[in-house]
């Protein structure tokens, strides 16, 4: 090994393999965004799954989380200011083959994308009684659409695609949590590895403002990366679906964007949804 590989730092970053993700990444992933002494690698797993290791194991420096997963896994992650998703009254939606009232849907089946997903804890925020069954995010509209549950709970870009399959919206609990609320619903966001030391923490997270600037100042070539991972969407959709979750929000959630995820977390806990009391801090 020479002396100036060693010097090198490497920092592994995991997130899912969405097309608002891989916008975000487009600068760090392509190497248009540099850190002098970093590296930087990427996993693309889906984001129950990124839940769940950093809960088991804080296995990655850097992890896109649920909202609702950091409760616990806050004692060895903290939140990067930067990289989240936030819907601006829009968000997750339960979607259904046919038109059923908000009391008839509380007393279905519904299928879910994970128990820690943060739609799962706003699902459970309008409905507490209401019950679930946990289905991969990508498979939940064709089990609805093959009349395996009654509704399902959409995230990614299903929320843009689901009336190509037939299906209509019950409802958007994004615009549900703006109405009870007046605040942005927080979906998911970036924690970084506490032991990795304050000088390293702030320097990766500043790396990845810069690469969601980059991304933002070069709209169209970090586009034409995230098409790979843009399902069923044309480009037209995809830059829709972009739009939607990395904005000027995603560089700063902005003090009623950070209000958001406290009350978020703070409401799961109250409610008896979240065991765990969130002591919310951020990074950069």
């Amino acid at each position: 090994m020479t002396v100036a590989s060693a010097a090198v730092r490497e920092i592994t970053i995991a997130h899912s393999p969405d097309s608002d993700d891989a916008f975000m990444f487009y600068g760090l992933a392509t190497n248009k965004v540099r850190v002098a002494g970093y590296k930087f690698t990427h996993t693309l797993t889906d984001i129950e799954t990124l839940n769940r290791r950093a809960i088991d194991e804080a296995f990655y420096d850097v992890t896109a989380i649920s909202f609702h997963a950091y409760p616990y896994l806050q004692d060895k992650y903290t939140l990067m200011a930067c990289g989240g998703s936030v819907g601006e009254g829009y968000g997750p939606m339960i979607v259904a083959p046919r038109k059923l009232t908000l009391d008839a849907m509380k007393k279905t089946r519904i299928a879910v994308p994970g128990t820690l997903t943060t739609a799962y804890l706003t699902l459970k925020l309008f409905a507490p009684e209401v019950e679930t069954a946990v289905v991969p995010f990508d498979k939940i509209i064709p089990a609805v659409v093959a009349g395996e549950f009654d509704a399902g709970l959409i995230i990614h870009e299903g929320q843009l695609t689901y009336a190509n399959n037939g299906l209509v919206k019950l409802l958007d609990l994004g615009q549900w949590w703006r109405d009870e609320t007046n605040l942005p619903l927080p979906l998911g966001g970036n924690a970084i590895r506490r032991s990795l030391g304050k000088e390293t923490m702030l320097t990766t997270t500043n790396a990845l403002r810069d690469s969601i600037q980059h991304a933002l100042d070069n709209r169209e070539a970090a586009l034409d990366y995230a098409m790979q991972f843009a399902r069923d969407l044309d480009p037209t959709l995809a830059n829709r679906f972009v739009g939607m979750y990395v904005n000027e929000r995603t560089l700063n959630y902005g003090e009623d964007g950070r209000e958001a995820i406290r009350k978020l977390l703070e409401m799961g806990h109250e409610r008896g949804i979240i065991p765990i009391r969130a002591d919310v801090d951020f990074v950069g």
